[in-house]
């Protein structure tokens, strides 16, 4: 079931329906938005809020894919070293067995 949670970003108050389990993640979220529109508000090269919003949407996506390549990044490292011990036990084991013959 969904609540009202406030939240506060860039001195502004939004009432956003959440459910009750997620509520800490979107307090969580509308602080890294606020903190990421308050940066890009403070470097003053950029004036309006809703240029501001649009900046730190595009920060924070591009953090995502970065995050998110990484994250692919890895999971190739580590398929790439599970290949690499199969083929060391494969080759140990086929060692294995022609000793016993």
């Amino acid at each position: 079931m969904s609540s009202p949670v406030n939240v506060k970003i860039l001195g502004k108050d939004y009432q956003i329906a959440c459910p009750e389990e997620e509520k800490d993640a979107l307090l969580a979220s509308a602080k890294i938005v606020h903190d990421n529109m308050d940066k890009i508000r403070q470097s003053g090269k950029i004036v309006g809020v809703d240029r501001i919003a649009v900046m730190a949407a595009l920060n924070i996506a591009h953090e995502l894919l970065i995050l998110q390549q990484n994250d692919d990044h890895a999971v190739e490292k580590m398929e790439n070293k599970i290949l690499q011990l199969k083929e060391r036990v494969t080759a140990f084991l086929d060692e294995d067995r022609q000793l016993e013959l």
